[in-house]
C-alpha cells in the first residue's frame, strides 16, 4: 500500500536523523547573529530569517546553523507512534518504548519558572514586532505537544503523559494572559508575554483544558475552556471562516490555522459533551472542505488560491478531514503528497510553488507533521 510504504520510509528517515533537523525559522541559530549589530537589529534578523526560509535551496550549512531537537517534533512523533500502535499492534511494545523515551526527553526540554509544563521552539524567532527567545513557551507549541500526549494516553494509558497534561493545564490557567469579551468569553494569549488575540492559539488552550477535564473532571477546566470557545465562535464569519487573528495585519484565512481551530472544536465538543455550537462547527468544516482542498486532494494554502502547497497544511488536511469522517479526501491528499512531495529518503520537501519547489526538508514543519497525519490515516484501517 502506497501510504503504508510512505509512512515507513518517513519513520525510518526521522529515526535515522535522531528527530533532529532544520526548521523554516531557525536561521537565527547561526553564529552570525551572535555578533554585534546582527544580534540586536530586528529588521536584519527578520529579513535574513525570511530570506533563508524562502530560498529554493538550503544555505543553513554555509551559515553553520545546526540541526535542532525541537520539542514539537518530539510531540508529533509521539502522536504518530501512538497511532501506529493501532495500525501495527504487533509492534505495539516497540512503539510504546519509543513514546516513553520521547516523553522523558520532553520533560527535559520543558521551560522552567512557570506554573506547569510548557514548551517553546528550540531557536530564537524574530517576529515583525517581537523577538521570541529559544524555548520561550507558547500555548501553540504546548498545545500541539499536549494533544500528542493525550493521544498517547487515550491509546496506551501512558500515565506520565496524563500527568504532563494536568501540569500544562496550570500553565494555561495561571500564566497566559486573557482578553475578556464580556462576562462569558475571553481569548487566551499566544504566550505569557503578550496579549495577542489569535484564534487557533486560544483554541489550543481550550482543547488542552478540555482534555485535562476529561482526565481529572475539574469543572474549572471545562468552564474556562467553554469561555474560550465562546470567544472563537463569536468571531466566526457568516461563511464559516475564521481569520488568523484580530490584529490589523491578521486578516488572512489559511488552511492549517483553520484546521487547528476545527480540530480543537471537535475535541472540545466530544470531551465536554457540549454541542451548542455543532451547527457552526459544521459550517466551519464545510468552508474548509470547499476552499482548502482540490478535487484531486491537492491541499490549498489559502482559501482563495492553491500555491504554495505546504506540508503542514497537507498534514492538517489529512487530520481534519479524518476528524470529520471525510476518509476519501484524506486518502487523496495523502496519496498526492507521497507522489508529488516525498523524497527518495522518505522526507518531504517544504513547499511547492507554481513554477518552483523549495526542496529543503524540515523536521518539524515537513516531516513530523506528515508523520502524524499519515499515521493517523493508517490507524483508521486497523
Amino acid at each position: 500500500m502506497l501510504i503504508a510504504q510512505g509512512v515507513k520510509k518517513l519513520m525510518l528517515h526521522i529515526e535515522k536523523e535522531g528527530y533532529k533537523g532544520f526548521d523554516p525559522y531557525d536561521a537565527l541559530k547561526s553564529p552570525l547573529f551572535k555578533l554585534p549589530f546582527f544580534n540586536s537589529n530586528k529588521f536584519i534578523r527578520f529579513g535574513i530569517q525570511q530570506l533563508v526560509k524562502r530560498l529554493p535551496f538550503n544555505i543553513r550549512p554555509l551559515l553553520l546553523v545546526p540541526k535542532g531537537y525541537n520539542p514539537v517534533t518530539l510531540g508529533l512523533s509521539i502522536q504518530a507512534y501512538s497511532y501506529s500502535i493501532l495500525s501495527e499492534p504487533n509492534n505495539g511494545e516497540l512503539y510504546f518504548q519509543k513514546i516513553t523515551g520521547l516523553v522523558n526527553d520532553l520533560k527535559g526540554l520543558a521551560a522552567t519558572g512557570y506554573s506547569g509544563a510548557c514548551w517553546g521552539y528550540d531557536f530564537d524567532w524574530q517576529a515583525r514586532n517581537a523577538t521570541i527567545p529559544a524555548y520561550q513557551p507558547s500555548v501553540v507549541a504546548t498545545g500541539i505537544i499536549t494533544n500528542a500526549l493525550f493521544v498517547a494516553y487515550q491509546i496506551t494509558g501512558h500515565k506520565e503523559s496524563a500527568r504532563l497534561i494536568g501540569s500544562a493545564a496550570k500553565f494555561v490557567i495561571n500564566d497566559l494572559q486573557r482578553t475578556h469579551h464580556g462576562d462569558d468569553a475571553f481569548c487566551f494569549s499566544y504566550s505569557p508575554f503578550d496579549s495577542q488575540q489569535v484564534f487557533n492559539a486560544s483554541m489550543k488552550g481550550a482543547r488542552l483544558l478540555a482534555q485535562s477535564y476529561s482526565i481529572c473532571q475539574n469543572p474549572e477546566h471545562k468552564n474556562l475552556a467553554t469561555k474560550a470557545v465562546q470567544f472563537v465562535m463569536s468571531h466566526q464569519k457568516e461563511n464559516g471562516a475564521w481569520v488568523y487573528s484580530l490584529a490589523r495585519e491578521g486578516g488572512w484565512i489559511d488552511n492549517y490555522h483553520t484546521g487547528y481551530i476545527l480540530d480543537c472544536l471537535h475535541e472540545y465538543q466530544k470531551l465536554t459533551r457540549n454541542y451548542q455550537w455543532s451547527t457552526q462547527i459544521k459550517l466551519g468544516y464545510s468552508f474548509y472542505r470547499e476552499h482548502f482542498i482540490s478535487k484531486e486532494g491537492e491541499p490549498k494554502f489559502y482559501h482563495n488560491r492553491i500555491y504554495p502547497v505546504d506540508c503542514t497544511a497537507a498534514a492538517q488536511t489529512i487530520l481534519t478531514t479524518l476528524k470529520f469522517d471525510d476518509v476519501e479526501i484524506a486518502e487523496k491528499t495523502a496519496r498526492w503528497m507521497i507522489k508529488n512531495m516525498q523524497k527518495e529518503n522518505g522526507s518531504f520537501v517544504f513547499r511547492k510553488f507554481n513554477y518552483y519547489t523549495v526542496r529543503t526538508s524540515y523536521m518539524r514543519w515537513s516531516d513530523a507533521w506528515m508523520f502524524a497525519g499519515l499515521a493517523y490515516f493508517l490507524s483508521k484501517f486497523k
